[in-house]
């Protein structure tokens, strides 16, 4: 399974000690302690939403 940071959340791999980015990890299905930052909200099997991005500004 492939997971991704909660917004707003900084995640570290345990296996590295590196902090999770937006692209997220590949880890093992039913690892436990992947499982358990799942059940807690930590991280998300979801890929976080692209930032729409702004145009212009002030146009007068």
């Amino acid at each position: 399974m492939k997971v991704f940071p909660s917004p707003g959340l900084s995640v570290r791999d345990p296996a590295t000690m590196n902090l999770l980015d937006e692209n997220g990890l590949e880890v093992a299905d039913g690892d436990l302690y992947w499982d358990r930052l799942l059940r807690d909200k930590d991280v998300t099997l979801t890929p976080p939403a692209k930032a729409k991005p702004t145009t212009g500004g002030d146009k007068q």
